[in-house]
């Protein structure tokens, strides 16, 4: 079961994508939803916000406790917050690519008011890069994209990390 934390931000874009996966999968506000997920998901959105509503729900020690037992994919804010919570060895620049109006789409999806990885740390692989810039990194069982591949229905990544 893929937790999706729905407090904010474009969680029904990755219901759609894992939907297209054929993945079972919840929303999640608060840890009462927490029970038996195998995977989290933590979307775009702003950062600053879900930072809040995480730490008051207490998702943030939750999310950093289990960990180890979860697959986690974060996305543009979701990358942010898991650099934030040391749960990805990255150094982010946030909305690194520009003001919203300075948007755009690339191959690997699209990128508002992007995060840009700035250094990558011990144990950390760039699977995918724009410019020379790493845009897709893992560390072990945690995700992380400057980029939004749900909102184009793109399934390849959400399939890597969950199926």
């Amino acid at each position: 079961m893929v937790g999706i934390l729905a407090l904010q931000g474009d969680f029904l874009e990755h219901e759609r994508v894992l939907d297209t996966l054929g993945l079972p999968h919840k929303r999640v506000r608060g840890l009462e939803d927490t029970e038996g997920l195998t995977g989290f998901i933590i979307p775009g959105g702003e950062s600053t916000v879900m930072d809040l509503f995480m730490k008051k729900y207490g998702l943030e020690e939750w999310l950093k406790s289990h960990a180890a037992d979860l697959k986690i994919y974060g996305t543009c804010a979701g990358l942010i917050l898991l650099a934030r919570y040391g749960l990805l060895n990255v150094e982010v620049e946030r909305n690194a690519y520009g003001r919203q109006s300075a948007s755009f789409v690339a191959q690997a999806g699209n990128f508002i008011r992007a995060p840009k990885i700035v250094k990558t740390g011990e144990g950390v692989e760039v699977l995918a890069d724009l410019e020379g810039v790493p845009v897709l990194v893992r560390q072990g069982n945690v995700w992380g994209g400057s980029f939004h591949p749900e909102l184009r229905g793109e399934t390849a990544i959400h399939k890597m990390i969950f199926c």
